[in-house]
């Protein structure tokens, strides 16, 4: 999203052959229960989905011995403000995004069928959102059943906080209140604990609540959270993982690591470690399943960076038709991909490959 209402600066915030699905709507739609079918490119030898680009081009190898994502050519509709900025997977191998300039939550299915299942209200006309300045649908984060959390940013005490909605969809409710002055963004959800972990990205801080509704509380506001003081944005991609919780700093390129301690009811922060940094404008974050090996999203450099040992190494970039990834979820060995265009403003979509693995 625009940091001001007047700039174009947009926010947000591989191993073996890949399997690629690049998702096309024409138009969203605006009311709930509308569908529409998206056609994926097949291959006239197998029928199956075709891994070549809309150029013809192979798969390349990347630095790490990946195959690299090559998307058929099928796109999001920019002019109707298809610009995923969170996504999150689903058994079935669908995946939900939210569509931060419309405010909505939509599934789309493997087989291309796209369902918008929540817009979020509407601030009044004057409503300015910290940094971005328009209305922010950001991050969002799936319970067991089927739930969904969705992170609401508007610049308004009413409105801004997290959201639920239902799993097939409907009227969407606040059941966490977060101040108007701030830019909730990222959001996790640790399921043993029943806590929702919540980024602020402008006043630089991580609150929790739990996760059937309730006050929030400030859960660290440590330094190291904070965006610099003429940048963007500090705390932004957030995963809970092996006792920890695990923070993205946009400005500053980091990857934090906060041990959880106390007890699991009201869940408390140890002292955070760096684990990686020089990573550039960093965006969000996901587990590979091999330890603590992990990917974010570069997301002006237009690249995905596979994380292990305090080292970022390219995996994915531009030339495999990424643009502005804003976010990342992974369901099995398969990694899901919200190339935004939020810096291009030309070609967002949405890539799936198999997941980069360390050689």
């Amino acid at each position: 999203m625009n940091k001001s209402p007047s700039s174009s600066r947009r926010f947000t915030g591989a191993a073996a052959l890949v399997v690629l699905t690049a998702l096309y709507v024409a138009q969203a739609g605006a009311a709930p229960q509308a569908s529409t079918r998206v056609a994926t490119v097949p291959s006239a030898d197998t029928g199956e989905p075709s891994v070549r680009s809309g150029d013809g081009k192979a798969p390349r190898e990347s630095a790490e011995g990946v195959a690299a994502p090559v998307r058929v050519p099928a796109r999001l509709n920019i002019d109707s403000g298809q610009q995923p900025e969170g996504i999150v997977a689903e058994p079935d191998g669908s995946v939900v995004v939210t569509f931060a300039p419309t405010r909505q939550i939509v599934r789309i299915t493997p087989s291309g069928e796209l369902r918008v299942l929540a817009t979020l209200p509407a601030p009044p006309p004057h409503a300015e959102t910290p940094a971005v300045g328009e209305p922010y649908a950001g991050g969002i984060v799936r319970s067991e059943d089927g739930t969904l959390y969705v992170t609401y940013a508007t610049g308004t005490d009413d409105l801004t906080g997290v959201w639920r909605v239902a799993a097939d969809g409907g009227v969407p409710r606040r059941i966490v209140a977060l101040p108007g002055g701030g830019l909730p963004n990222g959001i996790a959800l640790d399921a043993r604990s029943r806590q929702l972990y919540i980024t602020d990205s402008f006043a630089g801080r991580v609150w929790r609540a739990p996760s059937a509704g309730g006050p929030a509380v400030v859960w660290s506001a440590d330094p190291l959270l904070a965006r610099h003081a003429e940048g963007f944005a500090g705390a932004n991609g957030i995963r809970v993982h092996a006792g920890a919780v695990w923070v993205t700093n946009h400005d500053r390129g980091t990857v934090l690591r906060f041990p959880v301690t106390g007890p699991r009811s009201a869940p408390l922060a140890g002292r955070p470690e760096t684990v990686a940094e020089g990573l550039g404008e960093i965006d969000d974050l996901v587990f590979t399943g091999d330890g603590d090996a992990l990917l974010v999203a570069g997301v002006t450099d237009s690249r995905v960076l596979l994380v292990r040992d305090g080292e970022g190494v390219p995996v994915l970039d531009e030339e495999d038709g990424l643009q502005n990834p804003t976010a990342l979820a992974r369901h099995g060995t398969t990694v899901h991909i919200a190339s935004s265009a939020q810096y291009t403003l030309t070609d967002p979509h949405v890539l799936s490959v198999g997941t980069p693995r360390p050689r």
